[in-house]
């Protein structure tokens, strides 16, 4: 036998380092109990608030804001009537027979008579009825996205933006446009 067996100074230093190993081990393992117990409590809170979105994503509404359009006030005026109390597919669908020449937009004033039902005087405006269907498309996806199925313009709101000048002192035209989709059958219900 050597000269370690029979130290007893060293066997109990050996017993204690021992024991300070299982100490540190099963504090290790705590911890790591810990933390898991708290990464399940964040996922199962995660999980939560993902089932509270997907239950609050539905919207009874949804909006869309044209600001500074370059457009004339008086044209989109007349356009947002045409568009009004419309669904968005109908309205898409009759500005783009504007756009091809085939539909005019009632105007009042002195305008020139169109061919059409119900129309006395009506222009073809082109470049304005363009900034239209881009919102419009805009306002279909944002519908789309809060959950609306039949939806219906309620809110067409055309208003005079800041007019900037131009070249040689001329005032530009511009026009904040506000579109508004309700759903139909929540829109009957609020009538009645």
């Amino acid at each position: 036998m050597t000269e370690k067996d029979y130290n007893a100074k060293q066997r109990e230093n050996k017993a204690l380092s021992k024991q300070k190993n299982a100490e540190q081990k099963v504090e290790v393992s705590d911890v790591k109990k810990t933390e898991e117990k708290k990464e399940n409590a964040t996922a199962e809170k995660a999980e939560e608030k993902k089932t509270k979105k997907q239950i609050q994503a539905k919207k009874d509404e949804a909006s869309v804001n044209g600001i500074s359009l370059p457009i004339s006030t008086k044209d989109s005026v007349a356009i947002c009537k045409f568009v009004k109390h419309k669904s968005i597919e109908k309205a898409l669908a009759d500005l783009e027979l504007v756009s091809k020449l085939k539909k005019a937009i009632p105007m009042k004033g002195e305008i020139p008579h169109r061919k059409g039902k119900g129309i006395m005087a009506g222009r073809y405006m082109t470049k304005p009825v363009g900034y239209f269907i881009r919102l419009l498309k805009s306002l279909q996806a944002n519908a789309n996205v809060a959950g609306i199925e039949n939806a219906v313009i309620v809110e067409a709101i055309p208003n005079r933006a800041s007019r900037p000048y131009g070249k040689g002192g001329k005032q530009r035209k511009r026009t904040h446009i506000h579109l508004k989709v309700v759903d139909k059958i929540k829109l009957k219900m609020k009538k009645k």
